[in-house]
This record gives C-alpha cells, structure tokens and sequence, in this order.
C-alpha cells in the first residue's frame, strides 16, 4: 500500500525507534504544524507506556495543539490503545498501523 510521503516518514521513524530499542511497539505522531514526535514502549518496574501514548505525550508536552496522523510499528498481537490519540487528536486523525518491516496492515481513521 502506497502511503502518503508524509505518513511513510511517521512509518519510518516509529520503525527505527522500535529497532534501537528492540521492544515490541515504536510510534510516531505529526501535529498540526507538521512536527514530528518518535517514542518506544517503555517497561519498567515503575512505570509502563506505550509507544502511541508516548509520542503522544511527547507532542503534548511541546505544546501541539492536535494531531494529523500516528504511525505504529508492532511485532504480533500486541495490543493496541489509541485513547490518547481520540482525547487529543479527536476526529480525523489517520492511523497507520505496520509490520517491523514497514508493511502496512491497516489505516484507519479516528
């Protein structure tokens, strides 16, 4: 599936942050001004996050104002949670989800 060279990029960074971590979940995010947030799922004893929320936290904590697309590489079955992107981003938002090599699976739209 061809994306969009803006969504192929999110693909691109969620991908490479998921590698350097070696963790099931990377994922990237674009606000409205067309920043770029990249995040891994993160275990620890203390605190668990995933990679969506993450990039999401990350876009929030810079002061974006909303978000245009997610991208999210993932190994398997692991489970997918987009409250944070619907709270933040609302309607409209694309979503699209990857293979660790960078095969779409599917997109969607909040």
């Amino acid at each position: 599936m061809d994306l969009p060279p803006e969504d192929a990029k999110l693909v691109t960074l969620a991908r490479t942050s998921r590698a350097r971590l070696d963790v099931a979940q990377g994922a990237a995010v674009r606000d409205l001004d067309g920043r770029t947030y990249a995040a891994a799922t993160v275990n620890l004893d203390t605190l668990t996050i995933s990679a969506v929320d993450l990039a999401v936290a990350m876009a929030v904590s810079s002061g974006a104002k909303g978000l245009e697309a997610v991208a999210l590489v993932t190994e398997g079955d692991v489970p997918v949670g987009l409250d944070a992107v619907i709270e933040f981003g609302g309607v409209g938002v694309t979503v699209v989800v990857a293979d660790p090599k960078g095969t779409v699976d599917t997109v969607l739209t909040t």
